[in-house]
């Protein structure tokens, strides 16, 4: 008996695929070499590419908008102190085509800001990695419905 055609295409694992039959792509941005380690390996875990990173940013700005990529997912702290709010709409301007997740150590601080700041989502860094996991899932599956999917960066 054949199975229902879905609307997303699944690999053999039955994760989720983007709209090109590629794996969900993306750039790490933090400071500290193990979080990103940890990260590199939850993604990997969830069927994602880490594609890019960088530790500070200054890198981040030059490399993330020349990386292809579905989504950024960046410390807030990395961010210059006087100038969160807009650093981040910077990025925003500079990777139209990704969905940015942004990593924040003190949630009640800075929740509103980060959201209001053009922010698609954020994660604590305090969460478990089972946790984490549980945020991305939804957050790569709307890259699907994201205004820019189809089109070519």
């Amino acid at each position: 008996m054949e199975e229902a055609n879905t609307t997303q295409p699944l690999d053999i694992a039955g994760e989720f695929l983007l709209h090109n039959g590629s794996r969900t792509l993306v750039y790490l941005a933090d400071a500290k070499a193990e979080e990103r380690s940890a990260l590199q390996l939850l993604l990997f875990d969830l069927k994602m590419e880490v594609i890019g990173e960088a530790a500070d940013w200054p890198n981040t700005l030059t490399q993330a908008p020349a990386t292809p990529m579905d989504m950024i997912l960046v410390d807030w702290d990395l961010l210059p102190a006087d100038l969160g709010f807009q650093a981040l709409a910077e990025l925003r301007r500079a990777c139209t085509n990704a969905i940015i997740v942004v990593l924040i150590s003190h949630l009640d601080a800075h929740q509103q800001v980060v959201i209001s700041a053009g922010a698609d989502a954020f994660i604590s860094k305090g969460e478990t990695p089972k946790r984490v996991a549980e945020r991305l899932r939804p957050v790569a599956t709307s890259i699907l419905s994201h205004p820019w999917n189809g089109e070519v960066a």
